[in-house]
């Protein structure tokens, strides 16, 4: 399967920082936020692990933590755009500030979120290789009656982060034109899921459009704008989480 591939090619990235190459070869292939999205990240709180953006009063006291992992070698400023914009709808979002941008070496980066926000409840979810490790992380903490929900985008679970049994709502979104999402595996990992499994695929959005990094390699050509398609992400996983209980 191709997430697993990936994630191969992370470990042999991370093996090759030994020799040297390795950090020049992630700094070189690493997809950095657009200017929109810069400009928008400041609007949210730099923290030492990851980027906040607090959700504003009015819905705050009822709406779950989304903790959100980003894809690999995307950096996390490139998901700030949809990030605010569902924080001014009341939900608050922290992107994890993964190792060497690498969510396959930070799977349990969750874990300091909810210390800082022990008595929050929580959905947690992913991008391409960052969903992966997030339903990973969502079936080893499945006994945690905080976790109300998982979520995917452009992504899906494998054998290890299972959610067949899982209680809790699950949403996978994916789009239309993204060629770097293996549609056979993607189809194969629906095993993983339950079947009240919720799915969403966003007419003419592709890959990099569910963050806002520009043209990402291999990829389909959207047919709709980033704007567009951060705004459907926003309206697709807030009537998600109007559902959650």
């Amino acid at each position: 399967m191709k997430i697993f591939r990936r994630i191969l090619i992370g470990l042999v990235i991370i093996l090759g920082l030994l020799g040297g190459g390795g950090y020049y070869y992630i700094q070189q292939n690493t997809y950095e936020p657009s200017s929109e999205a810069q400009k928008v990240v400041k609007e949210g709180r730099n923290k030492e692990d990851y980027l906040f953006f607090e959700g504003e009063k009015k819905n705050q006291a009822k709406s779950p933590l989304l903790i959100f992992y980003p894809g690999a070698l995307v950096e996390p400023e490139s998901y700030s755009i949809w990030a605010q914009d569902l924080a001014k709808n009341g939900y608050s979002v922290a992107i994890v500030k993964m190792p060497l941008d690498l969510a396959v070496i930070g799977g349990n980066k969750a874990d300091k979120i909810k210390e800082d926000f022990p008595d929050s409840d929580y959905v947690i979810g992913g991008h391409s290789l960052g969903g992966v490790m997030a339903s990973r992380y969502a079936n080893k903490n499945r006994s945690d009656s905080h976790l109300k929900g998982v979520f995917f985008m452009a992504s899906y679970p494998d054998k290890k982060g299972t959610l067949k049994e899982s209680a809790v709502p699950i949403l996978s979104i994916t789009a239309t034109k993204d060629k770097v999402l293996n549609q056979k595996a993607y189809e194969e990992a629906k095993q993983y899921l339950p079947e009240r499994t919720e799915y969403v695929s966003i007419n003419g959005g592709n890959h990099g459009g569910f963050g806002s990094y520009g043209e990402q390699k291999g990829d389909g050509e959207a047919e709709i704008s980033n704007a567009d398609q951060q705004t459907v992400i926003v309206n697709t996983l807030e009537n998600w989480l109007k559902k959650l209980k």
